[in-house]
């Protein structure tokens, strides 16, 4: 006799940290945690839907300090930084974002963060969920280069969604109007240090409000709500909808060490002919002179609503032979058609191409689109 166990719970402990916002995440009702990056991470406040229209419609609070920082400084942190990314960074300003890859020796990806300069000889990544302090420290080690590296006392809060301009507007002055979309600027608010950065992970307006001192985590979220009220604010989680709509990819779901940056369809930010011996720099020229035999592509899962979203990639196949996996996939309310990504033999990556994936629920018939699915604000 079959008998239907209850959800799976996690359990809290000093070996995950909370972020500074976590205990305002509770009270504002989250109902569902992950661990990322050693530390625990909203994942519901309700109806994934619910908040996903808030974030298409108003705008959203996000507790995303989990995008934990790896902080280099020294006089050859940009040496070390050149070594670990094969994105050219030569004309990179104080001020300015870049999202960028790191490379291991085969060319395979450890991470995807968006790299902050603050100083000539100062810069962040903020991560993905891998362990990069670990790994830059190792780089750094065999390198002799003179470098400082830590994780630094910064907590990203994100707001997101068409109304975040008039609430950044409202917190920080009209300068936010004309910060240009990757770069970031150094603030206090009501005496708490922040960086502001116009930086997110959807298709909407975002910031990112980097809290340089956790104590102040309670403050910035009640001061944050408090000037959002008469923008309909409300607590969400990163939403997986509006990040697959931007055809933004997830670390850990749709690139890992076994994927390389020629797959992902991620070229622009690989310079093979830049004077830097970056990590990984002899691997990825071979795979691009060889070519590369898988794609990532965009499809569209024709049939009703997905009734669950894959929680391990899903099998595609054509004509009853194995040709890939889809790694992430959604029903988009605003499109009103589920969609997703799928790592594809590199022929059948092509536009049109039809394709049947082997869903848990059963067969379902899906089709190679362009992506992005929604064009970023």
């Amino acid at each position: 006799m079959s008998q239907e166990n209850s959800p799976p719970v996690i359990g809290f402990s000093p070996r995950v940290r909370k972020s500074p916002f976590f205990d305002a995440t509770r009270r504002y009702g989250c109902t569902a945690y992950t661990v990322y990056n050693h530390m625990f991470m909203p994942t519901a406040y309700g109806d994934p839907v619910d908040d996903y229209w808030r974030l298409a419609n108003d705008v959203a609070i996000c507790d995303v300090a989990v995008e934990r920082q790896v902080e280099i400084a020294g006089p050859d942190a940009f040496d070390l930084v050149r070594m670990l990314t094969p994105r050219n960074l030569e004309t990179m300003k104080v001020g300015q974002c870049k999202y960028v890859l790191l490379t291991d020796e085969n060319g395979g990806i450890v991470n995807d963060p968006v790299l902050l300069r603050l100083a000539d000889d100062r810069f962040w990544l903020s991560l993905a969920d891998s362990d990069v302090l670990l790994w830059a420290k190792g780089v750094a080690h065999g390198s002799g280069m003179d470098v400082e590296i830590a994780e630094p006392d910064v907590s990203p809060l994100m707001i997101q969604g068409p109304k975040a301009a008039g609430l950044a507007r409202d917190l920080f002055g009209d300068w936010v109007d004309e910060l240009k979309y990757f770069w970031f600027r150094e603030v206090e608010l009501d005496g708490m240090p922040l960086l502001v950065a116009r930086t997110g992970y959807s298709s909407e307006r975002a910031y990112e409000l980097y809290l340089r001192d956790g104590r102040f985590g309670d403050c910035l979220w009640e001061r944050v709500v408090e000037a959002g009220r008469p923008y309909n604010i409300g607590p969400a989680t990163p939403s997986q909808i509006s990040r697959i709509e931007a055809g933004l990819l997830s670390y850990g779901a749709d690139m890992t060490l076994n994927e390389n940056p020629f797959e992902l369809g991620l070229d622009r930010l690989v310079d093979l002919e830049q004077d830097v011996d970056f990590v990984g720099k002899a691997a990825l020229r071979r795979i691009a002179a060889d070519g590369v035999r898988r794609r990532m592509a965009g499809v569209e899962i024709h049939g009703p609503e997905l009734p669950e979203v894959n929680e391990e990639p899903w099998p595609v196949e054509k004509d009853g032979r194995p040709v890939g996996k889809v790694t992430s996939c959604v029903h988009s309310p605003r499109l009103e058609k589920n969609i997703g990504f799928a790592l594809l033999e590199a022929p059948l990556a092509e536009l049109g191409t039809e394709l049947t994936l082997k869903a848990s629920f059963g067969d379902v018939a899906m089709t190679v689109v362009p992506m992005p699915f929604l064009k970023s604000a």
